[in-house]
């Protein structure tokens, strides 16, 4: 099927593009567009345009930034009032309108002015005012990444003879000023998605920063452990992260609608069509607000310790990745093996792991593919979409559950890195836990190692 076929099946099928409208002026050639979905966001939206803003005149030159801005028809009276406001100023800056007569503070009337004065090229989604919300049944912040998205699709359809790629950024996330230059720089070859390097913002308390530090330990261990496993899926999932060309967009049917964990399975379809990059020659900054706007994600993560009602210095056992990795290691010599070998293989492993894949009814999967695939990597390919980021969780969590739970954070860390032959930063597990410093030492470490 060629390009214009599978756009146009997307499109009929799939897209909610058409349904909310593009504000924008002229957006000849551009390559790369920046979906930034935006929820009573007035304050830090334009905190996040302004460091856009300061990246090379240059790269602005074919970047298009696409805030959507979002709320569901049940959404609170303050967030709706929020979102007005935020488009009344973007309006201003879109139409290039005077912006001395907006009441603003002056933190966002500097800000307002800088992208104002820039080469920033900016458009807007109403997906807030009457009759243009978000269906509440559709979902939140993955229905107003798919709006973007889908909008961006078509935005980059016949637009430039680069690559042409869809950026998920978040309205509270800050870039460096070589941010859109390096991701057009990695996007070559058959580079298809790839995420950029994070860290998360400091906090203006020690409790807060606690809290991020924690947190983001936490994420990078779990990425580290599927290291470990040698796991295709071990990559940073967090949305203000990711990248994908239009092929790839269109080859995962785009964007899901879900309420949260959006970016961990839109980034689970992609891995199955190709690796996932890392772009480590810019970084872009998430907040380290609590929030409870979604069931899980950062924002929970940190409102859940600061309440202090759950112990948060724990990882998952190291052991389970040791376990993984014995799992993955049979599935790759696997060619010239049936399902009852593989089973019993795997209760050699661990008896748990032998009882995760009955549960998931592996005899009769592994049977299938062995039909209908002849060679090794097609055959391992095959396994690997079978046995994705989301079973790999599944798998986690049960061995978790029922033999190995999770031990104290940075003994676990410790043990992980003496399993991968990495040095672990000093002094890291003297106390329970660290002092706040050390802990920002360690995070610091993972950060270059991750």
């Amino acid at each position: 099927m060629n390009k214009p076929s599978v756009f146009n099946q997307y499109m009929q099928q799939y897209s909610t593009a058409g349904k909310w409208k593009l504000i924008a002026p002229a957006f000849e050639n551009v390559s790369q567009v920046i979906v930034i979905p935006a929820y009573a966001e007035k304050e830090m939206l334009f905190s996040t345009l302004a460091f856009l803003a300061r990246n090379q005149s240059s790269s602005l030159a074919y970047s298009f930034i696409l805030c959507v801005i979002n709320n569901k028809k049940s959404s609170p009276g303050e967030v709706k009032a929020n979102n007005q406001q935020t488009l009344k100023y973007l309006k201003a800056l879109v139409g290039k309108f005077c912006l001395n007569s907006l009441n603003t503070n002056e933190e966002l009337r500097n800000n307002l002015k800088m992208i104002s004065d820039s080469d920033l090229r900016i458009g807007y989604i109403d997906a807030s005012s009457e009759g243009y919300e978000i269906p509440d049944i559709a979902g939140g912040v993955g229905m107003a990444r798919k709006i973007g998205m889908d909008a961006a699709l078509c935005l980059l359809q016949g637009n430039s003879s680069f690559k042409k790629l869809i950026i998920s950024l978040d309205a509270d996330t800050l870039v460096q000023n070589n941010y859109l230059a390096a991701i057009k720089n990695y996007f070559t070859g058959k580079v298809k998605t790839a995420v950029v390097a994070y860290q998360h913002q400091e906090s203006s308390t020690d409790e807060g920063n606690a809290a991020i530090y924690c947190y983001e330990i936490f994420l990078r261990y779990w990425v580290l452990g599927l290291k470990y496993a040698k796991s295709c899926y071990a990559y940073h999932s967090i949305g203000s992260t990711m990248v994908c060309s239009t092929d790839a967009y269109l080859a995962v049917r785009g964007m899901n609608r879900r309420e949260a964990g959006e970016d961990f399975y839109f980034l689970n379809k992609l891995a199955k069509i190709g690796n996932i990059g890392y772009i480590k020659d810019t970084c872009v900054y998430p907040s380290a607000r609590a929030s409870l706007r979604v069931p899980f994600g950062t924002g929970k993560r940190i409102q859940r310790f600061l309440t202090g009602r759950h112990e948060e210095y724990v990882l998952y056992n190291p052991r389970i990745f040791e376990i993984l990795a014995e799992w993955l290691l049979l599935m790759k010599q696997a060619f010239h093996y049936d399902e009852k070998e593989i089973m019993e293989k795997a209760g050699l492993i661990d008896p748990i792991l032998a009882s995760f894949l009955t549960d998931c009814n592996f005899m009769h999967v592994w049977s299938r593919i062995r039909r209908n695939v002849r060679d090794e990597d097609n055959l391992i390919k095959q396994f690997n979409c079978w046995f994705d980021g989301f079973k790999t969780l599944k798998l986690i969590n049960h061995l978790s559950r029922s033999s190995f739970p999770p031990i104290d954070m940075f003994t676990a860390l410790d043990s992980l890195l003496k399993m991968q032959k990495i040095a672990a930063p000093h002094a890291m597990i003297a106390s329970n836990p660290p002092a706040l410093a050390i802990q920002k030492k360690i995070l610091q470490y993972l950060r270059e190692i991750t």
